[in-house]
């Protein structure tokens, strides 16, 4: 089994966006940081334990990495993936 997959796969794997090309946008914009360090490069890999904060267009979403991804799932196999550490009524700033 992968320990480590790439930045972009793993959001798309994990269903934060619609489409791996959304995703590596994200990242590439500089809306993804990684253990508190903001991340260029879709390609940059990610690991369990890592820590994600990324700002999406109506919230930012703090994740901690569970697990890589083997596939896209469903929403709650996706789940499985990350543990959610923003409250979910937590406002954007």
């Amino acid at each position: 089994m992968v320990d480590r997959q790439r930045l972009d796969k793993w959001l798309w794997f994990a269903r934060v966006v619609k489409t791996r090309t959304l995703a590596a946008r994200l990242v590439t914009d500089g809306h993804v940081r990684l253990n508190g360090h903001r991340i260029g490069t879709p390609a940059h890999l990610v690991a369990a334990g890592d820590v994600l904060t990324i700002a999406l267009e109506r919230q930012v979403r703090v994740l901690r990495v569970v697990a890589p991804g083997a596939r896209r799932e469903s929403y709650p196999e996706a789940k499985l993936l990350f543990d959610e550490l923003t409250s979910p009524s937590e406002p954007v700033p």
